[in-house]
């Protein structure tokens, strides 16, 4: 049937912000600190009820890598791969396949797999806030290169009760870097990627005069709202729907 789907809307409320001199677990910290506080002003405690769940902020909120929480759920280790590049998307590919993930069989990295996985088997199954971090740089275009595991990036997502609730990541500064990245993400647009973006001259022309050293973090209210509230569907805490005219 036609309509709003319950967890999904097209026009959403979130708030946005950057922090000079910081990185993406600086935001871990800001994120738990936002959250618990309006937990703690609208229920006095730490703690909700959503649905039959019961939901705990209390700090620290697990953090575990997309590369650990995928072993987890699919006892296979994305880092024990070994080979030519070639051999290891082979063998992610059939790992993912056995393991029931089969949009594995059409992606062009082990990142695109490792990622795949992750939403496929884990995303659902995360019930109290997680941060899911280090992801692969294929899925974050405009995140800073991992300061240790090369192919990753200074990322996290936070879950909770299956879904996503906030996005952040050290930001990328170095314009050569992200000027490589938007035109990998032009080509992929230009093959139909809907979800790719194209090359922001403006953003490259910023970066080219110096960018301090900066995290973001973005928090989806309205999925926040509907958690901390006992909200099944979304139409119920939108601030300005969309109505049809009479």
């Amino acid at each position: 049937r036609g309509g709003v789907p319950p967890r999904h809307n097209p026009e959403f409320t979130s708030v946005e912000l950057y922090q000079a001199y910081a990185d993406y677990e600086d935001m871990m910290e800001l994120t738990e600190e936002l959250v618990v506080e309006v937990c703690r002003r609208l229920h006095g405690e730490e703690r909700v009820v959503y649905g039959e769940e019961e939901i705990s902020f209390e700090r620290p909120w697990r953090r575990v890598t997309m590369n650990d929480i995928v072993k987890e759920h699919m006892g296979f280790d994305f880092e024990s791969l070994s080979g030519t590049e070639e051999e290891k998307l082979s063998e992610a590919k059939r790992r993912a396949l056995s393991a029931g993930v089969p949009k594995a069989a059409g992606l062009s990295t082990v990142g695109y797999v490792l990622n795949e996985c992750f939403e496929e088997l884990c995303e659902p199954k995360l019930v109290q806030p997680t941060f899911v971090t280090d992801y692969p740089k294929e899925v974050s275009p405009l995140a800073k290169p991992h300061r240790s595991k090369p192919g990753l990036v200074e990322r996290f997502e936070l879950f909770a009760v299956g879904r996503e609730l906030a996005n952040s990541f050290s930001e990328l500064t170095d314009p050569v870097d992200q000027r490589s990245r938007f035109e990998a993400q032009a080509a992929k647009k230009a093959a139909g990627d809907e979800e790719a973006c194209g090359v922001d001259e403006d953003f490259l022309l910023a970066l080219e005069q110096g960018m301090p050293c900066t995290a973001g973090l973005g928090i989806g209210i309205d999925r926040l709202v509907m958690l901390l509230t006992d909200s099944q569907s979304i139409r119920d805490v939108i601030a300005f729907p969309l109505l049809k005219p009479e």
